[in-house]
Parts: C-alpha cells; structure tokens; sequence
C-alpha cells in the first residue's frame, strides 16, 4: 500500500470553515465579475474562464456547463500533480461557480457602461475571486496546473505556457467578433488586471522579498538588522573589487541575506544607507519562505 501524502484525502482541509469561506467569497467575487462587468460586454479572461466564455458567444452554450466541462482535464491533472485534497477542494470550487452561473442575471443593471472600468474592474473582480479560491485550497480555473504539466513535456516556463496560450486565445477574438481587435485589447488589459489582482490576493502583502547587502560596515549592518529590525539574517564569504582600472585589486567581504516583506523593504533599505550610503544593495521576489523568524512580530 502506498504511503503517499496524496493518498489521502484531508476531510479537515476540504471543511474547515475558513477554507469555505474563501472559496464561497471568491466564486461570488467571480459571479459578479462575470456577470456584472464580463459577459454582457463581449470580455474575456484568460484560461478556462475565457475559452468558456469565447465558446458561450460563437455556440451559445450555457457558460455554467462549460466551465465545468472544461475544467474536468485541468482538474484530472490537478489529481495526478497535486493530491487528492487539492482535487476535492477544487471540484467543490468548480461545482459552486457553476451552479451560481446557472441563475439567470439578465434583468440585474449593468454596473458600468464605459470599457475600461469594466475592463479593469472585472479583472480584478475576478482575480480576486480566483485568488481567494486559491487561499481557500482549491482554483476556479485550472490553466495553471496545465501550463505545469506541459512545461516538462515541451520544455516552457509556466509562465510561457500561459502567456502563448492567451495570445492565441485573444487572437481568435480578434479574428471573431465584431470590433475584435477592440475587445482583444480590452480582454488584455482585463486579464492582466486580474492577474496582478490574483498575485495580491495569494501573496499580499506579506510577498517576501531578499534584501542582498555589501557593506564596509557589514558588522554595523548586521547590528541593524538583527537588533533593531529583529530579522534573521544569512551571511556569505565573498570578495568586492574587480572594478576597472583596478580589476586586481580585491578583498574580502561580507554578503548579508535577510528576508523582509515589501512593506518593510524601503525603510530597512533607508536605514541602511544611512548607517553607510556606500552600501551595496540589490532585492528579489520569493515565491515562498517558511521558518526561522520570518513568523515573528518585528518591533520597530
């Protein structure tokens, strides 16, 4: 018998109430987007989402039914990629969202008239539906999770993946409906919105970022960071020089590593420069960071 984690399915995860809370916020979030803003203006998302509603335009097939159609794939490969209690949380948020689409909304006012505030206002709507799924445990629409299954077989990023199969998506709207290239435009800038929305939700404002810092005064700095700013902090062995017109000369150095979070970046980096404006100081985004004392409340 396998003893694989995605063996079994954590009933606890699936129905603990914030989970479900998340996920029922984000599919009326994605409702109304849909609904209120989307459909009734001829713009699209991107993935499923927007495939559904390309398709519910040119065959008039109930949208409700072809996101749960269309999602069936995205979620086997969910099962296959992910786990068991990925799949249910899921096909529960898949099964809500449909079921909510299959209401008639013919008769409620449009919200806005004018393409861009739809534009950007249904994409964030709904990026921030999908992004409460995510928190939830589950998605909406499940590009993400082929755009990681084919980017072994074909050799893309994830990114990639989903960036060409939109391009080809807004291409066909272009292509298809009257004033096409308009609502091409248009569903770009709706789905841009949406991701920029998504990324927020799931990350917010806790994204972490690595602050790099070399430093003359890297003893002074460590100080800084770890007593007043009460961040952990990694230190690599390197050499600074290598400058031209003196490419020989070289020395040691110290390269400090912290992690902080995008709302404390800009005050660590003032605070920085001000004990030595001659530091050295470049950042990256992190996709994820746990343990050490990242949990931990700074006082400053």
């Amino acid at each position: 018998m396998s003893t694989d984690k995605n063996d079994a399915i954590e009933w606890s995860t699936v129905f603990n109430p914030k989970n479900l809370i998340l996920t029922a916020l984000g599919v009326l979030l994605a409702v109304f987007a849909l609904q209120g803003f989307m459909v009734p203006n001829h713009f699209l998302d991107g993935g499923v989402t927007g495939i559904s509603i390309l398709i519910y335009e040119l065959f008039h097939i109930p949208l409700n039914v072809l996101i749960l159609v269309l999602n069936i794939p995205f979620i086997y490969f969910g099962y296959k990629r992910i786990g068991k209690t990925f799949t249910i949380q899921t096909i529960l948020a898949v099964i809500l969202l449909s079921i909510a689409l299959s209401f008639d909304y013919s008769n409620l006012p449009a919200v806005t008239e004018n393409k861009l505030l739809i534009a950007v206002f249904g994409g964030f709507l709904i990026g921030a539906g999908m992004g409460l799924c995510i928190r939830g445990g589950g998605v909406i629409d499940g590009i993400e999770i082929l755009a990681v299954y084919t980017t072994k077989k074909i050799g893309l990023t994830t990114t990639e993946v989903i960036l060409y199969s939109n391009v080809i998506l807004f291409l066909i709207v272009a292509l298809t409906f009257d004033n096409g290239i308009e609502s091409a435009m248009y569903s770009i800038i709706t789905y841009y919105t949406a991701m920029r929305a998504l990324d927020y939700i799931v990350d917010g404002i806790e994204e972490y970022t690595a602050l790099h810092i070399i430093s003359s005064k890297s003893e002074d700095i460590k100080s800084l960071i770890v007593n007043q700013y009460g961040k952990g902090i990694t230190v690599q062995k390197g050499e600074r020089g290598y400058l031209p017109g003196s490419f020989d000369i070289k020395q040691d150095c110290d390269i400090i590593i912290t992690i902080v979070t995008r709302l404390e970046l800009l005050s660590l980096q003032q605070a920085i420069a001000k004990e030595d404006p001659t530091a050295f100081m470049y950042v990256h985004t992190i996709r994820e960071a746990k343990g050490g004392v990242l949990s931990r409340r700074s006082h400053h």
